[in-house]
């Protein structure tokens, strides 16, 4: 009876496992969908740029380390962003307008912005860019909103 108990619990071990890694497997192929949200905009001049990381290499602001971008020109308020697709995991998405065209964030003699600037989860800006950790969000379902308010100057 004992051996019939072992190899009762084994073949569960062994089930609990098939069917966790299974479900890991799944949640890695799983593809959502991501809306971004911006409001805030002080007007419609120039574009307004949206940055998605999916780690904090690069994050906030660096060219090619995104995982999607894209600029457009300002037409309503709030502006929406589309991103499809997504593999299921962390990101983050910064996002600035940028008043007179370039695709940067222009900066002042002390580095601080001159345009817009916004961040998934809203942190509170103090003395720099927030961490990838203060903006991550989660991709985990078919649809996830993200909205972001634009703050302008420090």
């Amino acid at each position: 009876m004992l051996r019939s108990l072992q190899v009762g619990l084994g073949a569960i071990a062994v089930l609990s496992s098939v069917m966790l890694v299974t479900t890991i497997h799944a949640q890695s192929k799983f593809k959502g969908n991501l809306t971004v949200e911006v409001d805030g905009l002080q007007n419609q001049n120039g574009l307004l740029c949206v940055r998605l990381f999916a780690d904090s290499k690069g994050f906030p602001e660096g060219d090619g380390k995104s995982t999607k971008r894209e600029c457009v020109k300002i037409t309503e308020e709030p502006m929406r962003f589309s991103f499809k697709n997504l593999v299921a995991g962390s990101y983050a998405v910064a996002a600035f307008h940028d008043a007179n065209g370039d695709r940067k964030l222009n900066r002042n003699a002390a580095g601080m912005p001159t345009e817009g600037y916004g961040f998934s989860n809203n942190p509170v800006i103090k003395t720099g860019p927030p961490k990838f950790g203060q903006t991550v969000f989660l991709v985990a379902g078919p649809n996830t909103g993200v909205k972001i308010q634009m703050k302008y100057g420090i």
